[in-house]
């Protein structure tokens, strides 16, 4: 008998859920040094206050389109023409604040690209360029935030970077791979 794909519980098991799993095993805590993706995971992170997460993934393919490929110079440069094409957009969550958000989140990442040469090495930085590995039997022990995002935001918010509350950032470094919490009963768990 084949033994059951054993996941994190917060992946769900209905078969409307493929597009938790999908995102679950190949990309939630996966490193990701790339730019143009971490931008992405900090603005979806951000998109997602007060909301599901579900509700972001099935609204990634529009938030990609309305924003152009995450293409981190270009937003930043959106105007108010800009602001109202988004909030017309029902690809995305039309909140104004959020959208405000991700165009001056890209003026302050284009400020981190030219101070630390990369979003990647500014983010990194705060774990030392390497993933911290954890060791949660379940997910009831996952915190909410940690000290190491506490510190992210803090400069982040000191750097003109919206909706990076700690709470926010955790999410982000579990979703950039910047920290592994996938249960150690999980088959991606990398310990």
């Amino acid at each position: 008998m084949i033994e059951p794909v054993v996941r994190c519980a917060w992946v769900g098991n209905r078969p409307e859920d493929d597009l938790m799993v999908r995102y679950h095993d190949d990309e939630w805590g996966v490193p990701e040094h790339d730019d143009l993706r971490l931008f992405e995971l900090l603005t979806l992170e951000g998109a997602q206050a007060g909301l599901s997460w579900e509700t972001i993934l099935r609204r990634r393919e529009g938030y990609r389109r309305a924003f152009e490929g995450w293409d981190i110079a270009r937003i930043a440069a959106y105007g108010p023409a800009d602001a109202e094409r988004l909030l017309a957009d029902p690809g995305i969550i039309r909140n104004r604040a959020k959208i405000a958000a991700t165009i001056g989140n890209a003026q302050a990442a284009l400020a981190v690209q030219r101070e630390f040469g990369s979003l990647d090495a500014y983010v990194w930085g705060f774990v030392g360029g390497k993933p911290i590995l954890n060791r949660f039997e379940s997910m009831s022990n996952l915190p909410a935030s940690t000290q190491v995002s506490a510190a992210m935001s803090k400069d982040m918010l000191r750097r003109g970077f919206k909706f990076v509350g700690p709470t926010i950032m955790y999410a982000f470094m579990q979703a950039t791979g910047l920290t592994n919490d996938h249960t150690v009963s999980c088959f991606r768990y990398g310990g």
